[in-house]
């Protein structure tokens, strides 16, 4: 049933009410999207700089582990290419391991914002409704 104040409007002003609330809602809906897109990006962030970490982490093991094969060849009196190989295949594993959990990670990451989607097909519908 219609009440007698939206018997008095005219069309001009349901259209001019119904174009208001639909500018609020486009705007509440741009912020719900963009705090929970921040959300999701800051954590696949997390998984970038974990391998962004793995990466850095794996060169300077890299280099550490080659100067302490050159001090241990010296000592061991291992052919030194021999040693510096094995050297470097384990750093370059290790380096591998924790690159691919934070790609891991970076994949486990949804970034579809999901409630913006559910609230837009909300407001489409209530928007249906009005226009009926």
């Amino acid at each position: 049933m219609m009440d007698a104040r939206s018997d008095e409007r005219s069309l001009g002003q349901l259209f001019g009410d119904l174009s208001r609330q639909l500018s609020t809602l486009i705007r509440q809906e741009i912020t719900l999207a963009r705090t929970e897109m921040t959300t999701r990006i800051g954590s696949a962030g997390r998984g970038a700089a974990m391998v962004g970490v793995g990466g850095a982490v794996a060169y300077a093991g890299l280099l550490a582990l080659v100067a302490a094969v050159a001090l241990l060849l010296i000592d061991a009196g291992i052919t030194p290419w021999l040693a510096v190989l094995i050297v470097a295949i384990a750093t370059a594993v290790i380096g591998g391991a924790i690159a691919a959990y934070g790609k891991t990670e970076i994949a486990r990451t949804d970034l579809t914002p999901r409630r913006t989607i559910e609230t837009i097909r909300d407001d489409t519908e209530w928007a249906k409704e009005q226009v009926k």
